[in-house]
């Protein structure tokens, strides 16, 4: 399987730094192009079908954490450059698997890399799980990588 584009999903957790390390790896072994991708929550945020009517001071957040969380991209993309030149940035906003999985398909992606709490019990059931949407719907093979945290 000749894989072309990684997409390696950044949730800015000590978790993903496992994931993110498999992802460059397997980007440098085929040659491949790193997609590194971050979704902002929007159902954290309110929502996003009245976005117009939002009060000011919640429209100044949702931009404020998009801002720090470009940044925060922008950071992860600097460590792979190091390794990896063809590292690419993407900010999306929404469900995150439901993202994801959009994103992966639309850009026609390889494979999927992604990290996992590795959450059980009532935590997880509360919380759910990213990783495990993903799996469940992606097209595409995906790659959870447990921290060892």
């Amino acid at each position: 399987m000749a894989m072309k584009k990684i997409l390696f999903c950044a949730d800015f957790s000590e978790n993903s730094v496992p994931a993110r390390s498999k992802a460059v790896e397997f980007a440098k072994a085929f040659g491949a192009e790193l997609l590194i991708v971050h979704v902002v929550n929007s159902r954290l945020l309110g929502y996003p079908s009245f976005e117009n009517q939002l009060p000011v001071d919640l429209a100044l957040l949702e931009r404020n954490i998009q801002e720090g969380a470009q940044t925060e991209l922008e950071g992860i993309a600097a460590e792979c450059r190091k390794k990896l030149p063809s590292a690419h940035t993407f900010l999306l906003t929404g469900a995150p698997a439901e993202e994801i999985v959009r994103f992966a398909e639309d850009q026609s992606v390889d494979v999927i890399v992604m990290g996992t709490h590795g959450w059980t019990g009532i935590r997880h059931l509360i919380l759910g799980s990213t990783a495990e949407n993903v799996v469940r719907t992606a097209k595409c093979p995906v790659l959870t990588v447990r921290s060892p945290q």
